[in-house]
């Protein structure tokens, strides 16, 4: 059995649409167990056509996220104000339109030194996430989207294999593409997540999402493929269709 489930849609909104309805019906099944849920973002184009989708399909639907904690698989190392921050875009579009309570949400703080950023950002996800054998947070549900190169998070093609190989659960990140700084969520807590949902927008990455999905490929997406029994990817790209 192939380890990722390719989903197709014929445009980035049809995508965005659905994969926050299928989010907010996992959502309302899972509330009623009433455990903390554990979810963690990314940013990009089509985050934002997600969150805005997300944003108005649970205000319609009444579903509440009130039992949700928000981590972010990655960001840069700016303010919470600029709008290079994953997490501005998450605020704007989702987590202030929704009314989120603050003690919910759980930003990596960009602003500060990225080694501390790193571990601060670990260490708040281990103390809420369930652990498993192997020392690793599980989330719920990490929504990642697909860069040109097939890069994820802030994982990209070039990221060093102490890296790669590493447990700890966030890493600083020197990028080719700016802002250079970043943090990113790791292979090894990618790997250990019950769900990991791809988001993969724009004709431009049709090269990117066919090495990804190939049995040999080397791209940081085929990299989490590689690390799970199942990978959810969303894709308004023709490859591998």
């Amino acid at each position: 059995m192939q380890p990722y489930e390719l989903i197709s849609f014929p445009s980035d909104e049809a995508l965005a649409g659905a994969a926050a309805g299928r989010w907010l019906e996992e959502l309302s099944a899972s509330a009623q167990g009433g455990a903390p849920y554990c979810v963690a973002f990314s940013g990009g184009r089509i985050a934002k056509r997600f969150f805005a989708a997300l944003a108005e399909r649970a205000t319609a639907s009444a579903v509440s996220l009130g039992h949700v904690h928000f981590f972010w698989a990655d960001e840069r190392c700016v303010p919470p104000t600029d709008a290079e921050s994953n997490f501005a875009i998450a605020r704007d579009l989702l987590l202030a339109p929704l009314q989120i309570p603050s003690d919910r949400i759980h930003r990596i703080r960009g602003e500060i030194a990225p080694e501390r950023a790193a571990a601060e950002a670990e260490a708040e996800v281990c103390r809420i996430a369930p652990m498993n054998g192997s020392g690793q947070p599980v989330l719920d549900l990490v929504f990642l989207g697909m860069g040109e190169d097939g890069h994820v998070a802030s994982l990209f093609p070039d990221t060093p294999p102490g890296v790669i190989d590493g447990e700890a659960v966030y890493v600083p990140i020197v990028a080719a593409k700016p802002p250079p700084k970043r943090i990113s969520i790791n292979y090894s807590t990618l790997a250990a997540a019950r769900e990991v949902w791809v988001l993969a927008s724009g004709a431009d990455k049709e090269e990117a999402l066919g090495a990804s999905l190939s049995l040999k490929g080397s791209t940081p997406l085929a990299r989490v493929i590689q690390r799970r029994r199942k990978t959810l990817i969303f894709s308004d790209i023709r490859a591998g269709i």
